[in-house]
């Protein structure tokens, strides 16, 4: 199970997850630990759940096919271009460029435009390379990668710890007011619920080869595997939020984690920390767009042969590198209308898939479930995008002012799918 755990931590945890802990504990200030309770469960507690769900259902295109095969087809390919070229793998571009600009020789003399489009692609080119023989880059650098990155994290957060801290600022906007829904509302920038829906299979098969046999057997064996990756994770997360709580009074206006972090190492060790943060980060960014590029191309080159796999990996590598020239605020900026769209259908898929047993003796509760809620979050988070502050009626649903007037929609769809199951029920009987 510790291997296991293992296994499920690093799958989980990439660059990103380093730079929204340290905002979030900067901007939650004095509501920090509501805003970072509210972080965790949706950063760690859901993508276990997650993890189980697929695994019980035997697969992410088995779990989604359940509400309609088209929905299965159209959901997945937005969870992979989402983990992708949409957000993920822009975010390690601008994540890594964000480190290292400060450290670049002359760059106060360089257009900063300039810089960032030669960084980047020159980034993307190295990672196109390496995705072609994706084995390369874990064989040489995933060795050393992830616990240089917990060895780095322990240093930046001891060095706050025994430094004593800084003052920490009163909650700002978003934090002060509902810090707890708001936090959760944060973890969906992990966007790790939707990598378990990819990775489920991926773990189940690794658990199985270990001994586990049933269904039970295995959904508990990855449960207790994800207690262990939740733990090292949740100390973590902790550990960056209070950097970023210890920052507030020299970084009252940051605006991204990597800042944070970056300005925490400086703090503490002089410029051989903002060299090591730049260097770690480089590594593990580039790591993981290698990955993702890799993950992607893979899986629409299985759904789309007749494009070979070579000009997927090109076209994603492409298209991201032209996102990732927003800047790494406008990628957090664009990521919240999106993944508040896509969220919400898949933690009712998850908490369906948990329950999938008695669900699927009422098999008309999946699309009604699932779709109203799908329709109900992609239409706040078209408002969200490009109307925001508009009043929709689904902001006269309770619980909407925490982001989350989707969970009454989603209990009356199944509900109605529930009765139109039983009444179709009675009626072949009769």
């Amino acid at each position: 199970m510790l291997m296991v755990g293992g296994m499920l931590f690093s799958m989980f945890f990439g660059a990103g997850n380093l730079i929204l802990p340290p905002l979030l504990g900067l901007q939650a200030g004095t509501e920090a630990v509501p805003a970072m309770a509210g972080f965790l469960v949706a950063g760690i507690g859901l993508p276990v759940l997650g993890i189980v769900a697929v695994a019980l259902c035997g697969g992410v295109r088995e779990l989604a096919g359940r509400v309609s095969p088209l929905f299965a087809s159209v959901f997945i390919a937005l969870v992979y271009l989402t983990i992708g070229p949409f957000l993920a793998i822009p975010r390690t571009s601008s994540t890594a460029y964000e480190m290292l600009r400060p450290l670049l020789p002359g760059s106060d003399m360089i257009d900063p435009n300039v810089a960032a489009v030669a960084f980047s692609v020159a980034f993307f080119a190295v990672a196109f390379v390496l995705a072609l023989r994706p084995g390369l880059l874990s064989r040489v650098l995933g060795k050393f990668s992830a616990p240089a990155l917990i060895i780095l994290i322990v240093l930046v957060v001891g060095a706050s710890v025994l430094g004593g801290g800084g003052a920490v600022l009163e909650a700002q906007a978003p934090y002060n007011a509902n810090a707890a829904a708001q936090g959760f509302l944060t973890g969906y920038q992990t966007m790790d619920l939707l990598a378990a829906l990819c990775f489920g299979i991926v773990v189940a098969a690794n658990v199985k080869q270990l001994g586990a046999r049933d269904p039970k057997q295995v959904a508990g064996a990855i449960s207790s595997a994800g207690v262990v990756a939740g733990v090292l994770m949740m100390v973590i997360y902790c550990g960056l939020g209070f950097v970023g709580a210890a920052m507030g009074g020299s970084l009252p206006d940051a605006t991204n984690g990597a800042t944070i972090l970056a300005a925490s190492a400086s703090m503490h060790f002089g410029e051989a920390g903002a060299i090591i943060v730049a260097a770690i980060f480089l590594i593990a960014c580039l790591n993981v767009c290698t990955g993702l590029i890799s993950c992607c191309s893979e899986y629409f080159y299985e759904a789309l042969p007749r494009i070979p796999l070579i000009a997927w990996a090109a076209l994603f590598a492409v298209f991201s590198c032209a996102v990732s020239l927003l800047g790494l605020d406008a990628i957090l900026a664009f990521s919240a209308p999106l993944l508040g769209a896509l969220y919400p259908p898949a933690i009712v898929l998850v908490v369906m898939g948990l329950f999938h047993a008695r669900c699927d003796k009422l098999p008309l509760m999946w699309p009604w479930a699932v779709l109203s809620t799908a329709a109900c979050s992609v239409v706040a988070g078209l408002r969200d995008a490009f109307a925001p502050g508009a009043w929709l009626l689904l902001d006269a649903l309770p619980f909407a002012d925490f982001g989350l007037g989707w969970l009454l929609v989603a209990l009356a769809g199944a509900a109605v799918g529930a009765g139109l199951s039983l009444a179709v029920r009675r009626k072949t009987a009769d």
